[in-house]
C-alpha cells in the first residue's frame, strides 16, 4: 500500500519510541512511503527548531527519508480544499503519489476524513486497520 506520513507523524517517529515510530517501521517494511520536497523541508525545520536535534543528525534523517521514500512533486490542489496551505501540499503529495492514506495528527486534515478516495486517518486508526487486516 502507498502511504503518505504527514510531517507530524514523521517528527514523532524520530523524536521518540511510540506508536508513530512503530507505524513508520511498518510502513518502511511493508508499504511504500510517499513523500515530497515540501514534507522533507517541514521535517528539517521542525527537527531543528522544535525538537532541537543537532544539524548533522537532521541531515542524516533527511538523507535517510530521501533514500527510503518515493519522492513526488505535489499535485496542485484547489486552495479552498484546506484552510492551511501546507495541508494542500500534503493532499497534493498523496494524489500525485497515488497513495491510499494520509496518516496524520493534524486536526485540520482529519476533519476531512477523505479526499478523492484517499483516507485521512490518525496513527491509531491506521494501527487498528493493520491489526484488523492481520486478523482476517
Amino acid at each position: 500500500m502507498r502511504i503518505v506520513l504527514d510531517t507530524n507523524v514523521i517528527i514523532a517517529a524520530f523524536a521518540g519510541r511510540g506508536l508513530c515510530a512503530e507505524i513508520f517501521e511498518v510502513c518502511l517494511s511493508e508499504h511504500t512511503i510517499v513523500i515530497s520536497g515540501h514534507i522533507l523541508s517541514e521535517v528539517r525545520e521542525k527537527l531543528t527548531d522544535k525538537i532541537y536535534i543537532p544539524q548533522k543528525t537532521v541531515q542524516n534523517i533527511i538523507g535517510y527519508l530521501s533514500d527510503i521514500a518515493e519522492i513526488v512533486e505535489p499535485e496542485p490542489i484547489d486552495k479552498s480544499i484546506c484552510r492551511d496551505k501546507d495541508d494542500n501540499e500534503i493532499i497534493g503529495t498523496t494524489t500525485s503519489g497515488n497513495a491510499k492514506f494520509i496518516i496524520t495528527g493534524d486536526y485540520d486534515l482529519l476533519i476531512r476524513k477523505n479526499y478523492k478516495n484517499i483516507g485521512i486517518i490518525t496513527p491509531r486508526e491506521f494501527w487498528l486497520l493493520l491489526r484488523q487486516n492481520i486478523n482476517k
